[in-house]
């Protein structure tokens, strides 16, 4: 979108739809449970990891609809903005921000592919694989708990319509 159109409000940003979803994915990665009851490291990694995790699990319920597959690249955008944002905001310039934010794609890729796959097997082992290779854990971490937990949330997403799912109308 250009700048103009921005200023003078005439064009919409198709994103702007998938702002309150985005916000939801969040909020879900920050609760509490995911590092008090878990053991998810609450560092900068682990919080990524959460985040990265909470999205995969919204993009595999997206991919279920055609309507909403090929629309969750613009959430994936809303994750490019936010996280290039931060780095910028901690110092990162763009000389190296390209390579940084190449690295944090191609790990939210391969979680994607990770977590859609122990998603879709019933059992828990393969998705406490996924969690096993995908998040930094503090002492005494839990994979099975992140594992229980992911598990419930994309039963909750599977249960969520398409138009309350844009709404972030996500039951918890």
């Amino acid at each position: 979108m250009s700048l103009l159109a921005k200023i003078f409000g005439r064009q919409t940003d198709p994103k702007d739809r998938f702002v309150p979803l985005w916000r939801a994915v969040v909020g879900i990665a920050r609760e509490p449970q995911w590092y008090a009851d878990c053991g998810v490291a609450d560092t900068q990694e682990g919080r990524f990891d959460m985040l990265s995790t909470v999205l995969a699990a919204v993009i595999v319920r997206m991919e279920r609809d055609e309507g909403l597959r090929a629309q969750a690249a613009l959430l994936t955008e809303l994750f490019v903005e936010d996280i290039e944002g931060q780095l910028r905001q901690q110092g990162i310039g763009d000389p190296t921000l390209g390579k940084r934010m190449g690295k944090l794609m191609s790990a939210l890729g391969g979680r994607i592919g990770a977590y859609r796959a122990g998603l879709a097997d019933a059992g828990d082992t393969a998705l406490t694989d996924a969690v096993i290779r995908n998040v930094t854990f503090g002492d005494g971490g839990s994979p099975a708990c992140v594992a229980g937990r992911l598990r419930a949330l994309h039963r909750t997403l599977q249960d969520t319509a398409d138009e309350a799912l844009l709404r972030a109308e996500i039951a918890r």
